[in-house]
């Protein structure tokens, strides 16, 4: 069953009563809420994702709430509680819904230790694993949105997840988060994409998310091998163009954009060098989205590079 069986009201009271377990990748995370703005961008980017069990183990458990006093009633907040503990300082009540989606990318990024977690989008195609580790600004977020659009199954647009057990690729597909001008570009680009509405004055300037596309929702399960780790920058006016990293430099470069490289130790080093060693990596320049995605389109499969 999924989030979209359920009609606008019974996904309120679910959420304000029971709480409602979202099954996201290998996770499953139950969030309680009454903010109108948290469940209406759960209705509308969630839809199409599975509802666990409610005796189903919980991962995460998440409650966006108004505070007490003054502040529920003038100029009202959210609260992110993570296991009831008040987690971020409060944001403005209509942040509601990009607080959950930060707040849940802190849940994986800080507990989910079976995993080396990079901060990069990540999409596949042909069963191997392109992985994008960019700093905010750089335009991977767009270029993660256009690639989902355009073929490329959505695995992350902000948390690669590299089991450490085999090295796999373990899909976390969920909204696409999308930054000031960014979100012009991708309505005019994807005119049939399925955007939240936008939220200004955030601590990221106006943001919206954009709905993960149903088939990388639906194959949530299936991992992916590591094909190429490629290091994206968006700068105007420029064509697209790959240049080879060397793979000791592409390992730094790569262990900089982890979360738990330190913290996993051997573990994190051997993982991540067995991703680096999987993987083609590149540095990669682009203006143009119908160019950078015909670039993606010819890359070598790795089980045919020389």
């Amino acid at each position: 069953m999924n989030i979209s069986a359920l009609s606008p009201a019974q996904l309120q009271q679910r959420l304000r009563e029971r709480g409602l377990c979202i099954r996201t990748g290998p996770f499953v995370t139950r969030v309680h809420t009454s903010l109108a703005a948290a469940a209406e961008g759960i209705g509308l980017l969630y839809a199409d994702y599975p509802l666990a069990e409610e005796e189903d183990f919980a991962d995460f458990h998440i409650r966006l709430a108004l505070p007490n006093g003054l502040r529920r009633w003038l100029k009202p907040q959210v609260l992110f509680l993570f296991d009831g503990t008040r987690t971020f300082k409060p944001l403005p009540a209509d942040q509601a819904f990009p607080m959950f989606e930060w707040g849940l990318n802190w849940c994986v990024s800080s507990h989910a230790q079976s995993y080396l977690i990079i901060h990069a989008a990540v999409l596949e195609k042909h069963g191997h694993a392109v992985i994008l580790p960019a700093p905010p600004g750089s335009g991977k977020s767009t270029l993660c949105a256009a690639l989902a659009q355009r073929g490329w199954r959505l695995l992350s647009d902000e948390l690669a997840l590299i089991r450490i057990a085999d090295g796999c690729v373990v899909p976390l597909p969920r909204p696409v988060s999308l930054k000031n001008a960014s979100i012009d570009i991708m309505r005019q680009y994807t005119p049939d994409a399925v955007f939240s509405r936008q939220v200004r004055d955030t601590m990221k300037g106006t943001v919206a998310h954009m709905k993960a596309p149903a088939d990388s929702v639906a194959r949530a399960s299936e991992c992916a091998r590591p094909g190429w780790v490629i290091f994206p920058r968006y700068e105007a006016g420029a064509d697209a163009r790959l240049t080879v990293v060397p793979k000791a430099r592409a390992f730094m470069r790569a262990a900089d954009n982890a979360f738990n490289y330190s913290l996993l130790g051997q573990q994190g080093f051997a993982s991540l060098a067995g991703l680096i060693g999987a993987s083609s990596c590149y540095d990669f320049t682009y203006s143009k989205l119908d160019e950078a995605i015909d670039t993606f389109n010819q890359l070598a499969l790795p089980a045919l590079l020389p």
